[in-house]
């Protein structure tokens, strides 16, 4: 009887031991885990730490080399045209002298990844988004690539006070560089850029309809007798050949916006509106007949193009807005993808 309670304390005693073993040993693996989660957490604590810093340097670098890019080489259908217009003019002309030396030009800024232009002009951005997005720390980062591309020379130091003269050599102040927002159905983020050079700026023109003088009235045929007169003026400044971006109707403002938005679309496209598409073909027909030519010294190549858009107007006013573009049509844009990286170029 003494040996069978032996045996059964025996019994009893030893699952009590394994059992406490096992609970030691679950506790010791929940511990190791916890801590494990803890330390996942703190990694990941630190990447989101970590994430915008990252995200907004890569948006800096690849602002810098929109820039850089955009400076120093034209995008292909502007190449296309200006090379077409060069196989026009007659062999042992000053139009064909000039149009090699634009070609020349095109190909050295190229290679050399320098500006094509020493007049690296207005610099303005064109931001697409999507909805929740943060525009004042885009601008922020903007203005830190557009002084840093200064510095590395992409940019001239262009910008000045216009009450002082006073220029800071940085690229920026009021209204410098020209920053438009535009929240679209897309997840991505676009961003285009358009150095635009102030000869050309200055051959612009705005025209408020009926124009007695020149016989216009308050129809296409009205704006297309403006238009002529305005590349009739230039005479070829604003180093020509040029392109001409148009817009019909709005206010003073908002009309000159448009005409320079226009120059954002591809030589190459057509309008979607029959008979703008139809009026943008006939400036350029009939204002490479005027023989004003590159630069002015005569020749088939007046204009490389002609973008026209259109907007409501009062019934009072009835303005046609007219931005013209030198040959060095510096524009570009880029697709930016998660992180901030150059996804994909626009043109």
């Amino acid at each position: 009887m003494a040996i069978k309670k032996k045996l059964a304390k025996k019994m009893v005693k030893k699952p009590i031991k394994t059992a406490v073993k096992k609970s030691a040993a679950k506790t010791k693996v929940a511990a190791k885990k916890t801590i494990k989660k803890v330390a996942s957490k703190k990694t990941a604590a630190k990447k989101v730490i970590q994430k915008p810093e990252n995200t907004q340097k890569t948006l800096e670098t690849s602002l810098i080399e929109l820039i850089k890019i955009t400076s120093a080489v034209l995008p292909d259908d502007v190449q296309k045209v200006i090379l077409e217009a060069l196989h026009r003019e007659e062999k042992n002309t000053t139009a064909e002298y000039a149009m090699n030396i634009i070609k020349a030009n095109i190909e050295l800024a190229k290679k050399k990844s320098q500006p094509l232009c020493q007049d690296t002009g207005t610099v303005l951005f064109y931001i697409g988004h999507p909805a929740g997005f943060d525009q004042n720390k885009f601008t922020s980062l903007i203005h830190k690539a557009v002084v840093k591309s200064t510095e590395l020379g992409f940019l001239r130091q262009n910008s000045v006070d216009s009450l002082t003269g006073e220029n800071s050599g940085m690229n920026v102040g009021p209204g410098h560089p020209s920053i438009h927002y535009h929240q679209h159905n897309k997840k991505t983020v676009e961003v285009k850029l358009m150095l635009k050079g102030g000869g050309c700026e200055n051959v612009g023109a705005q025209y408020s309809l009926p124009e007695t003088r020149l016989d216009a009235g308050r129809d296409l045929n009205g704006v297309r007798k403006v238009i002529l007169d305005a590349v009739h003026k230039a005479q070829g400044k604003g180093c020509g050949p040029g392109v001409l971006g148009i817009c019909i109707g709005g206010d003073r403002g908002a009309g000159y916006n448009e005409s320079k938005e226009q120059l954002l679309r591809r030589l190459d496209d057509t309008n979607e509106i029959l008979e703008l598409a139809d009026l943008e073909k006939e400036i350029v027909e009939t204002s490479n007949k005027l023989g004003i030519g590159p630069m002015g010294f005569g020749g088939k190549t007046t204009l490389l193009g002609c973008k026209i858009g259109v907007l409501n107007r009062l019934p009072a006013s009835f303005f046609v807005s007219i931005s013209y573009m030198c040959w060095a049509f510096r524009r570009q844009g880029i697709e930016l993808g998660e992180k901030n990286q150059i996804k994909k170029w626009l043109y």
